[in-house]
C-alpha cells in the first residue's frame, strides 16, 4: 500500500507548530556601538553578542572602550541593564551549592571608597554568625581601593579559586574572598579593567551589571550593597547614589535576587588608615574588637541589615549585635585566619598576623621605605584678636579630612593603577593622626604618609595639606557615615 502523502501546508493547518524563524544574524560590533552611541536601545541579543565577543577575544580593545563610553554617555534602561547583567553572569560557570546552604548564602558589596576595608571584616564576621559568604570581589577602580589588592598584600594570598575550591572554603571556613577567573564571570573581569582606564567607572548601568552579575552567579539568598556618596565616591551627591541604590534593588528583583542597598557617606576616609597593608592592619584591629568607631559602625550595621533581610535575625539591631559580638569575642578574627590559611597564606604567618600586636603585624607585611608626617598649618584660621602664647595657638577643630586629594596623592605614589595590570606598592599609604571633631593645635602632626620615594613633592604636600579642613567651632562628635537603607518592595512594606 502506498504511504499517504500529506501536503506541507496541511501539516501546519493540522495543529503542528511551524518551525521558528531562524534568529537574525548578530549585528557587527561597529553597528552595535553606533546604535548605542546614537541613543538607540540594544536588544537582549545585541547585548549577548557584544559580551560573547568580549569573552572570545574578537572584540578589540578600542571597540570595548567605545561601547563602554557609549553606554556611559547614553545610559541603559532597566531591561537593557537586566540583560547585560544576565549576559555577564552567563559568560562563565554558574556556582552550585548544597541544598542545605540555600538560606545561608549571603554577601556584601561596596561601590568603592577610600579606606573602605569593610569586606575584610564583614565576610568573616558573617561566617562566624552562621552564614556562607562566597564573596567575588574586585580590584581598585580609579582612586578607590580594591578588596583583592588589599588581600594580595598579605604574602601568599591567592584570589583566584576554582568553583570547587570555593565550595571547600565555604565548608571549612564559611567565607572566601575571590576574584573573577576565566571560569567565573570572565566578561565582567575584562570590562572591569577597561572601565578603570576609560573614564567609565561612574556609569550607573555598568556599575549595576558589574556588581550584580557576580552576585547572580553566587546564587545568593540575600545581598546588601554599600553605595557610597560624597566627595570621594563615584557619585558625589546622595540623590545620585540613591538612584544607583534603587537600580540595584530593582535589577536584583528582576533577576530573582533579594537586594538591599545602604547609602554611606564617603567624604572622609573610612577609618584612620588608607593603603593596602595599612588597611589590612586596621581590619585586624577591628576584628580585635577595637579600631576606629566609624569602621565598626558600618560593619555592624551592614551585617545587621543582611542578617535581618535573610531571616537570621528578627530585627536589624539584633543582627548588628550579633556581628558586634563576633568582633568582640574573636570568632570573626578566627574565621579570617582560617580563610587566609586556606587561600594560600602560610598557616604560621596567618596565625602570627591574627594573634600578634599591631607592632608585630606591621613587621609581617610589606612596608614602605620612608615615612613623612604633615603638621597642622599655623594659618589655618584667622588668628583671634587676643592670641595666646605662640606655641599654644590652636589651629582649629577638624571639620573634615577630604578623602579625594588624599587618595589621588597615594595613587601617584604607587598605591593605585594608571593602566590595567600595573603592579602596586602595597606599603604605600597614609595614617590619619586626628579624628573629625577634635581640636588640633598648630604644629601638631595630623597625617603620616608611608612612601617609597625619598620625600613628597611640593605639589603633593600642598594637595595633602589642602585635604585638612578646619573650623573655629567647638569640638564635636563625628556623625556616622551610615545614612539610609533602601529595601526590596516586599520588605520595605513590612
Amino acid at each position: 500500500m502506498a504511504t499517504p502523502v500529506t501536503p506541507v501546508g496541511d501539516l501546519w493547518s493540522g495543529g503542528l507548530q511551524r518551525p521558528p524563524d531562524p534568529p537574525p544574524e548578530p549585528k557587527p560590533l561597529p553597528d552595535l556601538i553606533r546604535l548605542k552611541r546614537d541613543g538607540g536601545r540594544l536588544s537582549e541579543q545585541d547585548i549577548q553578542s557584544f559580551v560573547r565577543a568580549v569573552v572570545a577575544g574578537s572584540a578589540q580593545g578600542a571597540q570595548i572602550g567605545a561601547m563602554l563610553m557609549a553606554i556611559r554617555l547614553q545610559g541603559m534602561d532597566l531591561e537593557e541593564t537586566v540583560a547585560l547583567t544576565q549576559a555577564l553572569a552567563n559568560s562563565g560557570q554558574q556556582l552550585e551549592w548544597p541544598a542545605a546552604w540555600h538560606q545561608q548564602l549571603v554577601d556584601k558589596h561596596s561601590t568603592g571608597g577610600v579606606g573602605d576595608k569593610v569586606s575584610l571584616v564583614l565576610a568573616p564576621a558573617l561566617a562566624a554568625c552562621g552564614c556562607k559568604v562566597p564573596m567575588i570581589s574586585g580590584r581598585g577602580l580609579g582612586h578607590t581601593g580594591g578588596t583583592l589588592d588589599k588581600l594580595e598584600s598579605i604574602p601568599g594570598f591567592t584570589v583566584i579559586q576554582s568553583p570547587e575550591q570555593m565550595q571547600g572554603l565555604l565548608e571549612k571556613v564559611g567565607c572566601c574572598i575571590v576574584g573573577q577567573s576565566k571560569e567565573l564571570v570572565p566578561a565582567d573581569g575584562i570590562l572591569y579593567e577597561a572601565r578603570d582606564v576609560t573614564a567609565t567607572v561612574d556609569s550607573l548601568p555598568l556599575i549595576t551589571a558589574s556588581i550584580l552579575s557576580k552576585k547572580v552567579v553566587e546564587r545568593l539568598s540575600a545581598l546588601v550593597v554599600d553605595v557610597k556618596f560624597g566627595g570621594a565616591a563615584v557619585f558625589p551627591h546622595q540623590e545620585e547614589a540613591r538612584e544607583l541604590a534603587r537600580a540595584l534593588v530593582g535589577v536584583g528583583a528582576g533577576l530573582g535576587l533579594r537586594v538591599a542597598a545602604a547609602l554611606t557617606a564617603m567624604d572622609h576616609p573610612l577609618g584612620r588608615s588608607v593603603g593596602h597593608t595599612l588597611e589590612v592592619e586596621e581590619a585586624l584591629l577591628c576584628m580585635d574588637g577595637a579600631g576606629p568607631p566609624d569602621l565598626r559602625d558600618v560593619v555592624t550595621r551592614l551585617g545587621g541589615a543582611l542578617l535581618w533581610l535573610n531571616g537570621q535575625a528578627e530585627a536589624q539591631a539584633e543582627g548588628a549585635a550579633r556581628v558586634a559580638a563576633a568582633l568582640d569575642d574573636g570568632s570573626a578574627r578566627d574565621r579570617f585566619e582560617r580563610m587566609l590559611a586556606t587561600q594560600g597564606v602560610d598557616p604560621g604567618l596567618a596565625r602570627a598576623l591574627c594573634s600578634g600586636t599591631p607592632a608585630q603585624r606591621r613587621q609581617l607585611l610589606p612596608r614602605a621605605r620612608e615615612q613623612e608626617e604633615l603638621l597642622a598649618p599655623a594659618d589655618a584660621l584667622p588668628a583671634p584678636r587676643a592670641p595666646p602664647a605662640q606655641h599654644a595657638l590652636p589651629a582649629g577643630t577638624v571639620e573634615l579630612v577630604r578623602a579625594l586629594p588624599l587618595a589621588r596623592v597615594l595613587h601617584e605614589l604607587g598605591a593605585g593603577r594608571s593602566c590595567a595590570g600595573e603592579p602596586l606598592r602595597f606599603g604605600v599609604g597614609a595614617e590619619l593622626l586626628v579624628d573629625v571633631g577634635q581640636r588640633l593645635r598648630r604644629g601638631s602632626p595630623w597625617l603620616r604618609v608611608h612612601l617609597d620615594a625619598p620625600a613628597l613633592s611640593d605639589p603633593q604636600r600642598r594637595a595633602l595639606q589642602g585635604a585638612l579642613v578646619l573650623s573655629d567651632r567647638e569640638p564635636f562628635a563625628a556623625p556616622s557615615p551610615f545614612s539610609e537603607l533602601i529595601l526590596p518592595p516586599t520588605d520595605a512594606q513590612q
